[in-house]
């Protein structure tokens, strides 16, 4: 419930001048890296890899959430963290940090309403890893609600096309609060989960049977709705798993294994995933490959790149980004080098 701290700190942030993406350079992406110094940042990137703001953080980031108007951002730490910061990206300023209850942690994303009026975080119950969306007012930055997620180990939620429902990866995976060490690797049971924005359960997905073991961890979203998953393979790292699903709410879940010949080449793990024109594209840093499918989940082509991490959509491809400093644009023909910096990118880039 809004106490009246609450609401004066409402009125008093709608009246403060709201500054729009333009106002910040025009970025195009946020990404969080490490910096040479060994520092951490949220960056602002253009199309071409050029980068407009770097804007300092307390540890290592994760994802950002961008506002669908003002050049604003929620960077969220490295999951589990109990940080999210929500910085005034054309200023470079800290407007709020916010903290979970006690006994949560943030888990590594967010989004906003569509009219940017309310934020949900991905979080977990720290003892138990039950998956909670937190629900934020953005003009005052007080919590307001929260419901469950439907799954253990939330992690990437977004907002569906054309509404407020959100979807929720839960990853399935019970990890220890202080080491992260993986608690429920025989019993796991990942879904996708729709929820409407109080918290209804709509629809969920799940897994078959002998791949409860692939944990669903990034989302990337058409314009009808269809929503493509990037998994991480917890079973026999000798038993080659499809790691790219597809669902659409009313229809049957759909798996999208590679060309046989790159059954292994992402060693079970998808870093990110994003789609583009008609591409789908998954990253792997531990394969050192990036996948690229048809929107249909039809295999491509699987090219190398060293430590591939985040990836977005660009024009006729995609932006990529890795460990080792460099941006890269991809199309189905290969990679073209925009940028090499000195900052070790993290594993998710967002488009805003």
């Amino acid at each position: 419930m809004a106490t009246r701290r609450h609401i004066l700190a409402g009125l008093v942030a709608s009246a403060l001048p709201r500054l729009g993406w333009a106002d910040a350079g025009s970025p195009a992406f946020l990404a969080a890296a490490r910096m040479p110094s060994g520092d951490f940042a949220l960056h602002g990137l253009t199309e071409a890899g050029a980068m407009i703001f770097a804007i300092p953080l307390p540890a290592r980031g994760h994802a950002a959430a961008a506002h669908p108007t003002r050049a604003e951002a929620v960077a969220f730490a490295r999951r589990p963290g109990t940080y999210a910061l929500v910085i005034g990206c054309a200023s470079g300023t800290l407007r709020a940090r916010l903290t979970p209850p006690d006994g949560r942690q943030f888990n590594g994303h967010g989004a906003y309403s569509a009219d940017g009026s309310l934020l949900y975080t991905s979080e977990v119950v720290a003892e138990t890893s039950e998956g909670v969306v937190g629900i934020w007012d953005t003009a005052g930055w007080h919590r307001v609600d929260e419901f469950p997620s439907g799954g253990i180990g939330p992690h990437e939620l977004r907002r569906l096309p054309g509404s407020d429902n959100l979807v929720v990866a839960n990853g399935g995976i019970r990890t220890d609060p202080q080491d992260r060490s993986k608690l429920n690797v025989e019993t796991m049971r990942p879904n996708l989960s729709y929820l409407s924005p109080e918290g209804a359960l709509l629809e969920q997905a799940e897994l078959p049977e002998e791949l409860r073991q692939n944990s669903i961890r990034h989302l990337a979203l058409a314009e009808d709705g269809t929503v493509a998953f990037a998994m991480q393979w917890e079973g026999d790292p000798a038993e080659p798993v499809p790691l790219l699903g597809l669902h659409r709410r009313g229809e049957a879940l759909r798996l999208c294994p590679p060309r046989e010949e790159d059954l292994f080449a992402m060693r079970g793990y998808a870093g990110s995933i994003a789609r583009s024109e008609g591409m789908i594209a998954l990253t792997s840093p531990r394969g050192g490959v990036v996948q690229l499918h048809a929107e249909d989940g039809a295999p491509l082509a699987t090219l190398a790149r060293p430590d591939a991490c985040g990836v977005a959509p660009l024009p006729g491809g995609f932006l990529v980004t890795d460990g080792g400093g460099a941006i890269t644009r991809l199309t189905p023909e290969g990679f073209r080098p925009l940028e090499r910096t000195a900052s070790a990118w993290d594993n998710h880039l967002v488009r805003i």
